[in-house]
């Protein structure tokens, strides 16, 4: 070998190079899982198709990720942002937080830029185990066990759970199957109807 001849490439996680330039490899990442999730769902994305539209190797994807369930579970994540909604729904007047929860729903729902992702996740889930398996797992682990744990009431993780059953049920409706007149409703009449359902659920006592 001459002095001039490049090192040989080791196994394993791909050069710094294999990134490309612009955003961090991990986000460009994670942007192109959402992408290739909201427009192909989950069955048609692959490992190797998010690392193409990346610009990166596939190895730095399992690098980061590791499986596809697992780039999953993280376009879930931004999608939602749990860190900013969980602390966001509970502080405040628990007399509240069945508005506040409804709202906070809503709003990401209504945001084009998050709408996108959150459809194919939904789609996904009601079709193919393995994203109902993924979804099922965020949900429960990373949101409605964080609210449980900040309700001062019987059953929180049951009661959690009811709430998201019911505003799981809203998106299907509203913006997978359409449905009229929910589909157009204004934002702020659904909120009107749907924040004391979620506020019982949440804290009232058994009757």
């Amino acid at each position: 070998m001459t002095e001039d001849a490049p090192a040989p490439r080791r196994r394993g996680r791909p050069a710094r190079t294999a990134a490309g330039p612009g955003p961090d490899a991990r986000t460009r990442i994670l942007e192109a899982a959402r992408t290739e999730f909201s427009e192909r769902g989950y069955d048609k994305t692959s490992v190797r198709g998010i690392a193409r539209a990346a610009g990166v190797d596939s190895a730095l994807v399992h690098h980061y990720f590791g499986t596809k369930d697992e780039v999953f579970a993280a376009a879930i994540e931004l999608s939602f942002e749990p860190a900013l909604l969980v602390p966001a729904v509970l502080e405040g007047d628990p007399g509240d937080v069945g508005e506040r929860l409804a709202r906070a729903f809503i709003a990401i729902w209504e945001n084009p830029a998050t709408r996108a992702p959150l459809l194919a996740v939904l789609r996904s889930a009601l079709t193919h185990e393995a994203a109902a398996k993924v979804l099922r797992s965020f949900v429960l682990r990373r949101l409605l066990e964080r609210v449980a744990a900040g309700l001062n009431v019987p059953d929180a993780t049951f009661r959690a759970e009811l709430a998201a059953s019911h505003m799981v049920g809203i998106a299907i409706v509203r913006y997978v199957l359409k449905a009229e007149p929910l589909a157009s409703a204004p934002p702020e009449r659904i909120i009107e109807m749907v924040a004391p359902t979620l506020q019982r659920y949440l804290t009232e006592p058994p009757a």
